[in-house]
């Protein structure tokens, strides 16, 4: 299930790097975060709805990558990056 614009707007606004910015792996970890948020609400509720599991598998995994790339890119905007989402413990 998509995210509603309003709040995917906002934030792409809180996670940029520039005015125009809407596709950094900053903009991207955010987005998935929130999605996933949401995704593992919906589960706890349908524990059976095995094809919400998979897609949230993914994007689990593809937030993971994401977060290696900004982490071997630049070490400090990744710790920026987890404390501004309450990644990591």
């Amino acid at each position: 299930m998509p995210l509603v614009p309003k709040i995917k707007e906002e934030i792409i606004a809180q996670h940029r790097l520039s005015s125009k910015d809407v596709g950094s792996p900053e903009v991207q970890v955010a987005l998935l975060s929130r999605r996933i948020s949401e995704l593992t609400e919906h589960l706890k509720e349908h524990r059976k709805d095995f094809s919400s599991r998979r897609g949230l598998l993914t994007m689990v995994s593809k937030r993971r990558r994401l977060l290696k790339y900004v982490n071997n890119d630049n070490p400090q905007r990744y710790r920026t990056l987890i404390e501004s989402l309450g990644l990591r413990g």
